[in-house]
Formats: structure tokens, sequence, C-alpha cells
């Protein structure tokens, strides 16, 4: 794991003062627990210190680009920006499911390449550079390798509310709005994928699967 965590150091270009902080950062809940006498703190609090650090770098940024954009619109393309998906993929380039620290039942069920544990990690992180270096690194290694798929964001429209547009366009279209159903959940309580129908009236527009009912 040692050298793994070098060769991500290399590409962030740091080189941290506080090792810890960065074994702690790939470090899950479940592997903590797997280990509980050894006492190894988990990732949980510098994620939500991260995610702290990543919203208000993202947000200083859009404030300055975007000086004519209402608050609202700012706040749909910051939640494009920040999401999981995009955290995962910055996971992923940097090697981190490599390293990530999994107990053997998290292991085996590939926790390893689950999204959601990819993109805590990232938070966490993040978390780690803001506490060894300050904000002003942390937020340079945000803008550089999470702002930076703004552009694709942007020209793709992907930060619009995609049930917000729905329920727009229904309306404008037929004059009613859509109605969801829960057709399936499965798996355990901690991993569920729930199936949803979208529904107009009797007909069935759609149907889609994820690990949570906004997804």
């Amino acid at each position: 794991m040692n050298r793994t965590i070098r060769v991500i150091e290399k590409q962030l270009n740091l080189t941290f003062n506080k090792p810890e902080l960065i074994q702690q950062a790939f470090r899950h809940t479940s592997y903590a627990n797997e280990q509980a006498r050894r006492h190894l703190p988990h990732y949980e609090r510098l994620e939500f210190l991260g995610d702290a650090v990543l919203e208000l770098s993202i947000t200083e940024r859009l404030f300055q680009d975007f000086p004519k954009k209402p608050e609202g619109e700012l706040t749909d393309i910051r939640s494009a920006v920040v999401r999981g998906r995009n955290l995962a993929m910055v996971a992923k380039k940097l090697g981190m499911s490599e390293v990530i620290q999994l107990s053997r039942g998290e292991f085996r069920v590939a926790g390893h390449e689950n999204p959601y544990i990819l993109a805590n990690a990232v938070e966490a992180l993040i978390g780690a550079m803001y506490l060894d270096f300050g904000f002003e690194v942390a937020k340079k290694w945000i803008i550089k390798n999470i702002y930076s798929m703004l552009e694709e964001i942007m020209s793709r429209g992907l930060y619009v509310d995609p049930k917000s547009y729905l329920q727009e366009l229904t309306q404008e279209l037929w004059g009613q709005l859509p109605t969801y159903q829960v057709v399936a959940e499965e798996g355990q309580d901690h991993n569920k994928t729930y199936v949803i129908d979208v529904l107009l009236g009797e007909c069935t527009l759609g149907r889609g699967k994820g690990t949570s009912k906004k997804k």
C-alpha cells in the first residue's frame, strides 16, 4: 500500500508531511471495523471536511467565472460538477481503487470499484490535503482535476435538473405532470438498487435503475 500511495503522491505532485492523513483517506469504514482492535481511524471525518472544501472551492470559482448567472443556476452547475460520478472518475484516474482498504466482505463484492466509495475517498483525500497543505493547495488541485470538467458539463447541458426538465416538458406538451412508481428494490439496506418507472397518466415513459431513487 505504501508504494501505491507514493505513486498517487507523485500524480498529485505532493508529498504529505503527515502520511497518516493520506492513509486514513484510503481507509474505508468496513476495514476499520474489521480491524477494531487496532483503533484505526477511517475516512468519514476527512470526507466530511473534504466535501466542504470541495464545495467552497467550486462555489468561489463559479462566482468569479459567471458574474451574471443567478444563484439557482449556479447551484445546479455546482451540483453537476461535484456529483459522485465525476469524483469516481477522478479516483479511477489516480488509481485509488488499488489502494482503498476494505474489509474482506466489501472487497468480495467489488467495493473497490464502487463509484460511491471512490467518490467518498476523493472527498477524504481533499480533506487530507486541506489539513496537510492548507486551503489554497487543495483548491488548486480541485480546480485542475474536478472543475476542469465544467466545459463538457456546460456544453452538454448536464447541469439541468432532469426531473424539473421532464416536468416542464410534459406540462408544456400535455398539461400533465409525470408520476414515479417504485417497481423493485434490490440488495441490502446499505447497498440498495431501485427500479422506478416514470408514468404520464397510464403511459409508461421509461424505466430507470440506480443506487438511489434520485439517480
